[in-house]
């Protein structure tokens, strides 16, 4: 059955973006005991000042509806792209990875340091290094592959 690529790239967003918050949480818990709430409210944090939310639910709330914001954008532009350029899901491991990488450096070095209210640190030290790499896996898994994985199952069924 044919779908539209507005439903497949909605889809596609909507498990690429369940997939790594709840990896991302998975992580903080994991790494220092962090909440999801308070994973979530980090989120909302780089738009919004937390001090303006006299509700902390409602912050949480923000921080999912911006994360599903970002991760749906990204898979309808790899989504856009693979339509123009249905080669990108040739291979669709190696293109997974890297827009995982693509998606990671751009959030790491665009939309966090000069989009958001947040200031990421440099990435110096053993500690740092290491928070990147498993920053920038959980995105290759949760987001590069599945989206492009996704994006060549829309493309053989609709082309």
């Amino acid at each position: 059955m044919r779908k539209s690529f507005f439903a497949s790239a909605l889809t596609a967003g909507l498990i690429a973006g369940a997939l790594d918050i709840t990896a991302a949480c998975i992580h903080a818990s994991i790494k220092n005991g962090t909440a999801p709430m308070q994973v979530l409210k980090g989120v909302a944090s780089g738009a919004f000042d937390p001090k303006t939310f006299p509700n902390p639910t409602l912050l949480a709330v923000c921080g999912l509806l911006i994360h599903f914001f970002i991760a749906i954008s990204f898979t309808f532009f790899f989504f856009f792209l693979a339509k123009q350029i249905p080669a990108l899901v040739k291979y669709p491991v190696p293109m997974g990875i890297l827009y995982g990488v693509l998606v990671w450096g751009t959030m790491r070095f665009i939309i966090l340091p000069y989009v958001s209210r947040l200031n990421p640190k440099p990435i110096v030290g053993k500690e740092a290094i290491t928070n990147a790499i498993i920053a920038a896996s959980i995105i290759v898994v949760c987001i590069g592959l599945p989206v492009v994985l996704l994006a060549r199952k829309y493309l053989r069924t609709n082309t």
